[in-house]
């Protein structure tokens, strides 16, 4: 399914978003390792990236310009928490809200699914990235010295959706007529 949004700027018009395919592991692969993984080595080559899409508990959302991918996301569905694996926005689509709209569309759909907490980890020094997800309601919550190839910091930071542990509210399905 693509779904067309109306984006800010230029290169924006013609940006989709659908769900990722396997056919897709490659080309997220290369986009996570010369747009995140930068200087680390690479962890999510497009065998792991393949397992992810084809995991029933991760989502993986492509934000493209016709057929070019230009974004994406990976997000892990817990019971209670959800997990932002990855995200990426080349550059020359960066400004444009498509990372916004794709961590809103994802943040949404985890309330809807009943999750409480939404986690990421970024590296403490990119306060770019800090920056942006502060403004979608993201806190800081911890630093974990050495977590990229024990090399680099991470930040911890989370999104509260509801309060964990208080159940979700009953639901009914409503009554048919007797015929």
């Amino acid at each position: 399914m693509l779904v067309a949004f109306d984006f800010q700027g230029m290169n924006a018009k013609n940006i989709t978003l659908r769900p990722g395919r396997p056919t897709d592991a490659a080309k997220i692969a290369a986009m996570s390792r010369d747009l995140i993984e930068t200087g680390l080595g690479w962890s999510w080559g497009p065998d792991r990236v393949a397992r992810s899409i084809a995991n029933k508990d991760t989502f993986t959302l492509l934000a493209c310009d016709r057929d070019r991918v230009v974004a994406f996301a990976i997000m892990y569905f817990g019971d209670e928490h959800a997990h932002l694996n990855l995200l990426a926005v080349r550059s020359s689509h960066q400004r444009l809200g498509i990372g916004r709209r794709m961590v809103e569309w994802l943040t949404e759909s985890a309330f809807a699914a009943g999750i409480a907490t939404v986690h990421l980890e970024l590296r403490a020094a990119n306060y770019t990235a800090r920056s942006f997800y502060k403004s979608l309601g993201f806190t800081e919550s911890a630093y974990i010295p050495g977590y990229y190839r024990g090399r680099e910091m991470a930040l911890r930071m989370m999104r509260v959706l509801r309060k964990p542990g208080i159940p979700l509210p009953v639901w009914a399905a409503p009554k048919l007529p007797k015929s």
